[in-house]
């Protein structure tokens, strides 16, 4: 398929407004996606006709609303090819996700002097939560280092495993340098050490194909806003195995079998991890997401938004003064960058004036930003929407802002 960009964009309305006076363009998608009409329309249409409490009611929209978003869970196993929709924990987001894993296996599989591997490049999202739980529980996290080219040290990586490893929990795809991290062996180097994997895959899923089953994964998280879904919908994969032994992370109605003032049955998987009211309505806006990602085709995305991040790095590196953090060969759609002695914000904020919606800050990486030594960078990161006209607007407005300072 040849993908049509003015086709595609008009499924966007918000493409077409201005800031400022200035056309938008919007390259602030490892933060958000911009959504679909027909997810957006999906929404609506869901709460004037079907809304209903799903699963506990006998009547005709509460039965046409639990078909809907069970629809939505076997969507979503299709898209990561999970072995069965049991293993499709739906959340808020890639970050509880990460709390939920981190809650329950902390509780039930961790204890004093364990250890748990994280990389340099980890989301705070990735960091925190074992944070909390170590101070707890007494655990130790232990951290892969990178090279400068923004690559984590396979070599370094094995040697941190120990008897008393028990997870390794690791980024897919950084949301600062773009690297795409060799997950496979990564997951393959834990497996021969009998310890599971956790992969935030918040900035990989809306870009490359996943398959959960080839990779091997034990639990991979993502967000529905970052593929053009909606905000407050997330996804927790699970190898069944291991969900079937983990505690529950909430208790509350939906995630019980029986209760009494003496004892509670948990209820089967995955309504186990799904305590209270779900948010039927977004899982149904993400099942259209997905049919839309799909109806582009995942290659074709990947290769457009590979394109697109070649052609501006291709135009930045000739800004002089402009230096792109995260160089490794294998990577996504986000460029990071500073631009001389002009502070990131400063960077931003002009931009911002001109039109371009970037990112500043240390973009919840302040580890990673430590190992770079700096305090924060500007980021463009790029959807199949973009085109390589708003790649030369950014290119040109950079070179005006450096002509200013």
């Amino acid at each position: 398929m040849i993908m049509d960009v003015k086709a595609i964009r008009d499924d966007f309305p918000i493409l077409g407004r201005t800031v400022y006076g200035k056309p938008l363009v919007y390259l602030d998608n490892a933060a958000t996606t911009q959504k679909p009409r027909c997810v957006v329309e999906a929404i609506s249409e869901a709460y004037y006709s079907v809304n209903a409490n799903v699963h506990r009611g006998v009547h005709f929209l509460s039965q046409q609303a639990t078909q809907l978003h069970e629809s939505s869970r076997e969507t979503t196993r299709k898209f990561i090819n999970a072995r069965s929709t049991n293993e499709i924990v739906f959340t808020r987001g890639t970050t509880e996700s990460i709390n939920l894993v981190a809650s329950v296996f902390a509780q039930s599989q961790l204890h004093q002097g364990d250890e748990v591997i994280v990389s340099v490049m980890e989301h705070h999202s990735n960091i925190v939560p074992w944070q909390l739980q170590a101070q707890h529980y007494g655990f130790v996290l232990k951290v892969i280092p990178m090279n400068d080219q923004g690559e984590l040290r396979l070599d370094e990586y094995q040697r941190l495993f120990t008897p008393r490893t028990r997870l390794v929990a690791v980024v897919h795809v950084s949301n600062v340098l773009g690297t795409i991290n060799p997950i496979q062996t990564i997951i393959s180097i834990a497996h021969a050490h009998q310890v599971p994997v956790l992969v935030d895959g918040a900035q990989s899923v809306p870009h490359l194909p996943i398959d959960v089953q080839a990779l091997d994964a034990d639990f991979y998280a993502f967000s529905a806003h970052k593929m053009y879904g909606p905000t407050g919908v997330g996804v927790l994969y699970g190898k069944e195995k291991w969900l079937d032994v983990l505690p529950p992370y909430q208790g509350g109605g939906e995630m019980i079998s029986h209760v009494s003032f003496k004892h509670t049955t948990f209820n089967e998987l995955p309504f186990k991890f799904e305590a209270g009211t779900p948010d039927y309505i977004g899982t149904h806006a993400l099942a259209c997401a997905i049919d839309y990602l799909l109806h582009i085709g995942m290659d074709n995305i990947a290769a457009s938004e590979h394109a697109l991040a070649e052609y501006a790095t291709q135009q930045l590196t000739d800004i002089e003064g402009l230096r792109i953090f995260g160089t490794s060969p294998q990577k996504g759609a986000v460029l990071s960058f500073q631009v001389g002695g002009i502070h990131h914000f400063d960077l931003g904020t002009l931009l911002d004036h001109m039109g371009i919606a970037v990112r500043t800050g240390h973009h919840c990486a302040e580890p990673l930003m430590r190992r770079l030594g700096i305090e924060g960078t500007v980021r463009a990161s790029f959807a199949f929407y973009n085109t390589f006209s708003e790649v030369d607007a950014l290119t040109d407005a950079i070179r005006r802002i450096v002509r200013m300072f």
